[in-house]
């Protein structure tokens, strides 16, 4: 499993501005790819999940799955991901067979999240791909996501999260492009 790169020179903010240009970005990039819909991992990916449906004109599915244990800032990651089948089974059943999917979250620290749902998805659903994409990608995931906006090595902190209690927060830098796989077309602002 990848190794989170923390470090601690300060806690990144997400603004909610900069939130609203990252998920149109990602809205216009997988646009081509038409996914049936966006499935958001709970908590953190279901305001992206929301919004890039909307751009979409498809529907937002929310996936329950928990990697961290606490909430809190600089959270060692627990090594094993929960997935809330009773929810999720639930929530599948609306999906097409054979379709095209997307899933998104806020960040992908080692990926091992978007790894148990993507593998969850092929056993229950046997969509015709699944696609990646996150706000934040920590610079220690070796995860193949398809798009990203922001590679960091420190905690993020969220516009739908409380204040974190300590560390310097400091704005994101303005999101010009979205970070891809080199086979994935890049959208710029």
């Amino acid at each position: 499993m990848t190794t989170r790169i923390f470090q601690n020179r300060r806690v990144w903010q997400l603004t909610q501005a900069e939130f609203l240009t990252a998920a149109c970005l990602i809205a216009a990039q997988e646009a081509e790819y038409a996914p049936a819909a966006v499935l958001g991992v709970a908590r953190g990916g279901v305001p992206l999940a929301e919004v890039v449906a909307e751009q979409l004109g498809v529907p937002a599915v929310v996936i329950r799955a928990r990697h961290n244990a606490p909430v809190g800032i600089q959270q060692a990651a627990t090594g094993r991901v929960f997935l809330d089948h009773e929810h999720n089974d639930g929530a599948l059943t609306e999906l097409p067979a054979a379709s095209p999917l997307l899933v998104v979250d806020d960040i992908c620290g080692s990926g091992a999240t978007l790894h148990a749902i993507a593998e969850m998805l092929t056993a229950t659903v046997g969509p015709s791909g699944v696609r990646t994409a996150v706000l934040c990608r920590n610079e220690g995931s070796d995860y193949p996501l398809d798009s990203w906006g922001w590679d960091v090595a420190d905690w993020v902190h969220f516009p739908w999260e409380p204040a974190p209690e300590s560390g310097r927060l400091e704005a994101l830098p303005p999101l010009t492009r979205l970070r891809s796989r080199p086979e994935a077309p890049r959208i710029r602002a």
